[in-house]
C-alpha cells in the first residue's frame, strides 16, 4: 500500500508512544492486518518510519535509566546491566 507523507508522520509518532498496530489502523482508517503486513515488509518506508519512532523513544528511556543508575538506583542498575548484556549479544 502507498501511505502519503501524512499517515508515515502519524505511523512514525504513534510508533514513538508505543500505540498499538490495530490502533494505528483505527486512526488511520486502513485494515490492521494491512498495516501489520506493510510493517512487516522491512524494505518499505512505513516499516522504516514505524521502527524508527519506537526506536526514538526506546532512546529516551534508556537515556532516563541511565541517569536514574548514575545516581545509585538499585533498580536502573540492574535493568542498565541487562541492557549492556543485551547489547553486547546484538554486536
Amino acid at each position: 500500500m502507498n501511505y502519503s507523507p501524512e499517515q508515515l508522520d502519524q505511523i512514525e509518532k504513534f510508533a514513538s508512544i508505543y500505540l498499538k498496530i490495530s490502533d494505528m489502523a483505527v486512526i488511520l482508517d486502513i485494515a490492521p492486518e494491512q498495516l501489520r503486513w506493510d510493517i512487516s515488509q522491512k524494505d518499505t518506508e512505513v516499516s522504516r518510519r514505524y521502527y524508527r519512532g519506537k526506536a526514538a523513544s526506546k532512546v529516551k528511556l534508556l537515556h532516563q535509566e541511565m541517569l536514574l543508575a548514575q545516581v545509585g538506583s538499585p533498580l536502573a542498575i540492574e535493568n542498565t546491566h541487562k541492557n549492556l548484556l543485551d547489547m553486547e549479544d546484538d554486536e
